[in-house]
C-alpha cells in the first residue's frame, strides 16, 4: 500500500460514505491499478448501500491482484446477498 493511499484510509475513517468514495475515486484516477484502493472504494459503496458498485469495485481489484483481500469481502457481501430467512415472510 503506498504512503498516500495509507494517508487517505486515516482520512475517510471521519468522512461520510460520499465524501470517501470522492476521495477514493480521485485517487484511482491516477493509481488504476492500486487493488487495495477498489477495494476500500468497495467497502464504502457496500456501507452506503450500493451493492451493485461494490461488487464491480471488489471484482476490479481481484482482476487486478488474485490475492487481493478484496475476495475475501465478496464472498462476504455475497453470503449477505444470498441469505434468505424463511421466518420473515407470511404464508
Amino acid at each position: 500500500m503506498t504512503r498516500e493511499l495509507e494517508e487517505i484510509k486515516q482520512r475517510i475513517q471521519s468522512m461520510n460514505a460520499l465524501e470517501a468514495i470522492t476521495l477514493l475515486t480521485d485517487y484511482i484516477a491516477g493509481n488504476p491499478e492500486d487493488d487495495e484502493a477498489y477495494t476500500l472504494r468497495g467497502l464504502k459503496h457496500f456501507g452506503n448501500g450500493q451493492r451493485a458498485l461494490a461488487i464491480n469495485d471488489y471484482l476490479e481489484a481481484i482482476r487486478i491482484n488474485p490475492e487481493s483481500r478484496a475476495r475475501l469481502a465478496l464472498k462476504s457481501a455475497n453470503e449477505i446477498l444470498d441469505f434468505y430467512n424463511k421466518d420473515l415472510f407470511n404464508p
